[in-house]
C-alpha cells in the first residue's frame, strides 16, 4: 500500500464562482487560478497522484496548457482517478481537511463527499472532509484564499 499527502493554496478573487470539492457555494468570491481552482480537489488529486509517485498535478495537467482553461476539477479527477487505476492502483481511502474563515462550508461536506466519491469511482465512506478555521491567523485568517490538505491510500489491484 502507498500513501500520499497534497497541499493546495488558491486566493480569493472577484467575479469567479467558489468550487470546494466539485460543489459550487454561494459566497461573495471564488478563487484565482487556471481551472475552476478547486483547491480541496487539487490537494486530492496531488495526494493520489504522490501515492502513485507519478508527480503533481502540474506534472499531468500544466497551466501553461490552453486546453486546461476554467476546465472542471472534476474531470481532471476522473482523469487522476483513471490514471491510475491504469498504473494498477486502487484508490482505498482519501482525507482532507479544508482551511478558511469564511463562507461555513460544513452545511455542503455531505455534498463534496459525495460529488468527489463519484468522480473518484470510489464510495462515500472511501472520502473524508473536514473544514477548519485559523482562529484569524495567516493568509487564511486574513480572508485572502483558501488552503486545503489531503492524503490518499492506495492499494495494489
Amino acid at each position: 500500500m502507498r500513501i500520499g499527502i497534497g497541499y493546495d493554496v488558491h486566493a480569493f478573487v472577484e467575479g469567479r464562482p467558489l468550487v470546494l470539492g466539485g460543489v459550487t457555494i454561494p459566497y461573495e468570491y471564488g478563487l484565482a487560478g487556471h481551472s475552476d481552482a478547486d483547491v480541496l480537489a487539487h490537494a486530492l488529486m496531488d495526494a493520489i497522484l504522490g501515492a502513485a509517485r507519478e508527480g503533481d498535478i502540474g506534472k499531468l495537467f500544466p497551466d501553461t496548457d490552453e486546453r486546461f482553461r476554467g476546465i472542471s476539477s472534476m474531470v481532471l479527477l476522473e482523469r487522476v482517478a483513471a490514471h491510475v487505476r491504469d498504473l494498477g492502483w486502487v484508490i482505498e481511502d482519501a482525507d482532507c481537511v479544508i482551511s478558511l474563515e469564511q463562507p461555513r462550508v460544513s452545511p455542503y461536506r455531505e455534498q463534496m463527499r459525495e460529488t468527489l466519491a463519484r468522480h473518484l469511482g470510489a464510495t462515500t465512506e472511501q472520502v473524508g472532509i473536514k473544514a477548519t478555521t485559523t482562529e484569524g491567523l495567516g493568509f487564511t485568517g486574513r480572508q485572502e484564499g483558501v488552503a486545503a490538505w489531503a492524503v490518499a491510500l492506495l492499494a495494489p489491484a
